[in-house]
């Protein structure tokens, strides 16, 4: 008996040890995450002392996500002067970090090049809730084996109906498409362009991502040569550029001169590829002028970053601004007139990086179609909490005129040239009829985006697209636009 009495004593003083074990574990994590707030992130002059703040108050519904609740906190402290909100207010989040955030390494994954999904999206093309089309597909993926393209109807979800009612989180419909969307496989009845139906089946799996979703050169009423580049996201350079050179060889090869870059739903990725993708379209008179400049705070660029230097291989004078300011260097023979960039409210960072950077090469060329982007001039390198990857937001990227003033995001015809248009879904990347597109081909014809051939989202009210926005975010993950990679180096990421 008094064996087993210390037994189980002896059990319970175990199980005791690791709730102690787990919970100083996650504790150390919280206080890593302000130690290094303190260091290394942009605005961490309006972070609270280390005598005036808790690490160890959040908590969650996961590990993960207490520590998120700590950088959505500490996110909220600094206020943009311009707007009298924090500099990471996210309009469909308030309260939590519009740019900031950690995860389980799926970001450094999708960047890497490697997708781990169904390969396509769901939006629906009206607010009724009645009309629901494939957004796009990866190629490679799932979803493009099956056939499936940008624009196909989908008729039905698991034998289930895809009408909504109230388009809210609450919905039945959008509660069911949202647990399809999560699980490992989804049946999809499917109606084509042509009216003919199919069914099948997606699968979640690996795959090797081909960032170039389409690229074709369309010769315009006028006889003038367009080349069209649909770029779903800035993977490492390794995995993009035998995909962009490919496309790019075939403009110079059809003497394209105006090029319309669609990046509606590109959420950004490496700068490095951000970088040599405006190197095609920058004027060979460029070449060597600056492109654009990383600015990290004050401690960072003066080397005072004990923690870091501690966890990493930093070089001695790694955030400088000498060290951070990069020139155009010409790629290919491109002599371009002007160039229109596809934006939505999802494009955003490395997207908008490129967009910025190209602004004062171009002044006259750089026209915006679309909707206000997501506004994200900042970007960060990940930083290896405990088995998470965290991105706070580290530097700010200025053009060659200094600028980084989209915040808000770029809104087409207003801060930046261009045209106010609703995203169509109903047509395929690169169909000259698609809404958006058909405005650039219109401008390049006849100086005016004005187009009153074009069936789809032409008339859509303010209200109508608020509404598609928000049943469309959805159906989407909050941090779907963003990605990372880290190394010993730091690797640049937007």
């Amino acid at each position: 008996m008094k064996k087993t009495l210390l037994s189980i004593a002896f059990l319970a003083v175990v199980i005791s040890s690791c709730k102690k074990d787990k919970t100083s574990e996650i504790d150390e994590l919280k206080d890593k995450v302000y130690e290094y707030a303190q260091e290394v992130y942009l605005w961490y002059d309006a972070l609270p002392a280390a005598n005036s703040f808790n690490p160890r108050q959040f908590s969650g519904s996961s590990d993960l996500n207490a520590l998120q609740n700590e950088i959505d906190a500490l996110s909220q402290i600094k206020i943009n002067p311009s707007t009298d909100k924090p500099y990471e207010y996210d309009a469909s989040f308030p309260g939590t970090a519009k740019y900031s955030y950690i995860d389980g390494g799926e970001a450094a994954t999708s960047i890497g090049g490697t997708g781990t999904d169904f390969g396509f999206s769901l939006s629906y093309a009206n607010a009724s809730y009645n009309d629901l089309r494939i957004r796009y597909v990866y190629p490679n993926s799932s979803a493009a084996t099956q056939n499936l393209l940008r624009g196909y109807r989908v008729l039905a979800v698991n034998d289930g109906s895809v009408t909504a009612t109230t388009g809210s989180n609450s919905d039945p419909v959008i509660i069911r498409l949202n647990q399809a969307l999560s699980s490992n496989s989804m049946k999809l009845n499917v109606q084509r362009f042509d009216g003919t139906t199919f069914t099948t089946t997606v699968t979640k799996g690996s795959y090797t991502t081909n960032p170039v979703i389409k690229y074709s050169t369309i010769t315009s009423a006028t006889g003038k040569k367009v080349g069209y580049f649909a770029f779903s996201r800035f993977t490492v350079l390794d995995n993009a550029k035998p995909k962009i050179d490919e496309a790019f060889s075939k403009f110079a090869a059809d003497n394209v001169t105006e090029l319309v870059i669609d990046l509606r739903y590109n959420g950004g990725g490496s700068v490095e590829t951000a970088e040599y993708l405006a190197n095609y379209m920058v004027p060979a008179a460029m070449n060597n002028t600056i492109m654009f400049t990383e600015y990290y705070n004050n401690k960072m660029q003066s080397g005072n970053h004990p923690v870091l230097s501690k966890d990493y291989n930093v070089k001695a004078g790694q955030f400088s601004l000498a060290s951070n300011t990069y020139k155009f260097s010409k790629i290919g023979g491109l002599n371009l007139n002007q160039v229109f960039f596809i934006v939505t409210s999802r494009t955003a960072s490395a997207s908008e990086l490129v967009i910025n950077n190209l602004k004062p090469a171009l002044p006259q060329g750089v026209k915006l179609i679309g909707q206000t982007t997501y506004g994200k001039p900042v970007g960060f390198f990940g930083i290896k909490i405990g088995d998470y990857d965290m991105y706070l937001a580290e530097f700010e990227s200025r053009n060659a005129e200094g600028k980084a003033d989209f915040y808000q995001g770029m809104i087409p015809g207003s801060n930046f040239a261009g045209y106010i248009a609703s995203d169509d879904v109903t047509k395929d990347f690169g169909d000259p009829t698609e809404n958006l597109l058909s405005r650039a081909i219109s401008y390049i014809d006849k100086g005016t985006y004005i187009v009153t051939n074009v069936k789809g989202q032409n008339s859509i009210s303010g209200t109508e697209e608020a509404k598609l926005r928000g049943v469309n975010q959805l159906l989407d993950n909050k941090h779907d636009f963003s990605g990372a990679v880290h190394d010993s180096n730091l690797k640049r990421i937007q």
